[in-house]
């Protein structure tokens, strides 16, 4: 189920601010924490910027939480361990039209594994800082296409059928290089 951009810019926003409320952090301290300006907080907080993946990575991360775990409390309307095909929440990148479908568990949860697939375009790249990996572990595993998995200074060429455990916590990006679209598996656990 695609949630709508609108609402789930809307529903993003207000779920970063309770975030950073929450904390008692200013726009200036979530900002420093996250490297992301003040004013691209302020204007994903009020819903009217489509945050990218990278940037969603960058504020998670600055709030100890995986990107995974900040889209399901912004989607968190129907709590539940039963989750029927084609109810999964899904989301697209505005910057590169991947789109993230949380396969397990449902909205809500607290179930301390996340399972998501991630279609991306041909030629769509994704980074992450090392802080969006910092206090989870997360294996990939290549479902069909081609994903060069870049951490620090180290690319792995990744094709279907292909898994990766990630390291310590470092700089990463995801990229398509390959002729198709790339489909991929992302097991998180949390502790």
């Amino acid at each position: 189920m695609m949630i709508d951009p609108e609402t789930i810019d809307s529903l993003l926003g207000t779920r970063i601010r309770v975030e950073r409320e929450q904390r008692g952090w200013s726009l200036s301290e979530l900002s420093q924490r996250s490297g992301v300006s003040r004013a691209q907080i302020n204007k994903v907080e009020r819903g009217e910027s489509s945050p990218t993946a990278s940037l969603l990575g960058r504020l998670s991360g600055a709030f100890g939480l995986t990107v995974s775990a900040l889209l399901a409390r912004a989607e968190a309307a129907r709590p539940g361990r039963l989750v029927r095909a084609g109810e999964h929440p899904r989301w697209q990148d505005p910057a590169t039209g991947y789109v993230r479908n949380q396969i397990a568990p449902g909205p809500g949860s607290d179930f301390p594994l996340d399972l998501v697939r991630v279609d991306m375009p041909v030629g769509a790249s994704v980074s992450y800082p090392a802080s969006a990996f910092a206090f989870i572990r997360q294996v990939v595993i290549v479902l069909d296409g081609e994903l060069t998995f870049t951490e620090g200074d180290v690319a792995h060429d990744l094709y279907a059928g292909d898994s990766i455990e990630l390291g310590a916590p470092t700089d990463c990006t995801f990229r398509n290089k390959g002729g198709k679209a790339c489909s991929y598996l992302v097991a998180v656990v949390r502790p």
